[in-house]
């Protein structure tokens, strides 16, 4: 039976150095020409899915955590921040002095000091996932395609994502915006560096519901692969799920196996294991 493969990117496809192991890449393409579908899955917005990973071979992606689903060139689904949902996350966070960035397929708008109020937060998130040479690490180097100076009232939004100077910056932005989906990122509770901002009622799960009614096909033949706590809905929705090594116990405890680390060929270990692929 062919399967429908959905694979989360950093930490899963793409390892702490932003590099792809050429054992995935091995994987995937032995896999779709044995007849599978791949997709990528990821809280990435297109934007920031760079020439190396489509050149893999893909046959699609869902982004910005659930908020766009594409199949074979195809907009499936695209759940955008509204024109007026942006304009008051940007006066809100302006008047409260947070430097954010704005995520759209079109690009990444930096607000005008996040280069500099971010660097330290971006090598602190660096060296929590034990990535050498985190503290040289600039906000261009990590984010080098980011638009600063750009229009920041904007109607193409996914989500936005913003430093927090405090927890109590996130609660506030959760209570100040009821009608967006409000989360945080780089650490636990109070030791989250970013909050985020997104569309209500929307998550890796829906959008994999969305591509697999698109398609005609059968939830019982998917496959989740992922690393993080936001690849758990993904994981509850397809029928085998698979953490990496390099997860975390949660995301792992509610994984049906758990492979290799991803820069331990983990994905071609888990599709040789699943019979995805031969030796």
């Amino acid at each position: 039976m062919k399967k429908i493969i959905f694979l989360d990117v950093d930490g899963t496809l793409v390892d702490y150095e932003t590099r792809i192991p050429a054992s995935a890449v091995t994987a995937i393409r032995r896999a779709r020409e044995n007849g599978h579908r791949v997709y990528i899955c990821t809280g990435r917005s297109r934007a920031e899915v760079y020439a190396p990973i489509w050149d893999i071979g893909l046959d699609g992606m869902i982004g910005g955590n659930g908020a766009y689903v594409e199949d074979a060139g195809t907009v499936v689904m695209h759940r955008l921040i509204t024109a007026d949902q942006c304009r008051r996350i940007v006066d809100w966070l302006n008047a409260r002095g947070l430097s954010f960035y704005l995520e759209s397929n079109s690009g990444l708008y930096g607000s005008v000091h996040f280069e500099r109020d971010a660097l330290t937060a971006i090598r602190l998130y660096a060296k929590r996932k034990d990535r050498p040479g985190a503290e040289a690490l600039t906000v261009r180097s990590v984010f080098p395609d980011m638009i600063f100076g750009g229009e920041l009232y904007r109607d193409d939004l996914n989500k936005v994502s913003f430093l927090l100077n405090s927890y109590q910056d996130f609660l506030d932005a959760k209570e100040a915006f009821p009608d967006l989906a409000a989360g945080t990122w780089g650490g636990r509770g109070e030791e989250a560096l970013f909050g985020d901002l997104g569309v209500k009622g929307i998550d890796k799960a829906s959008a994999v519901n969305a591509l697999i009614g698109h398609l005609g096909a059968d939830i019982k033949d998917t496959i989740a692969f992922g690393d993080a706590k936001v690849d758990i809905p993904m994981f509850e929705c397809c029928a085998m799920s698979v953490a990496m090594g390099n997860a975390g116990p949660e995301t792992k405890a509610a994984a049906d196996y758990v492979t290799d680390d991803v820069e331990c060929d983990g994905l071609f270990k888990a599709f040789r294991h699943l019979g995805l692929i031969g030796d």
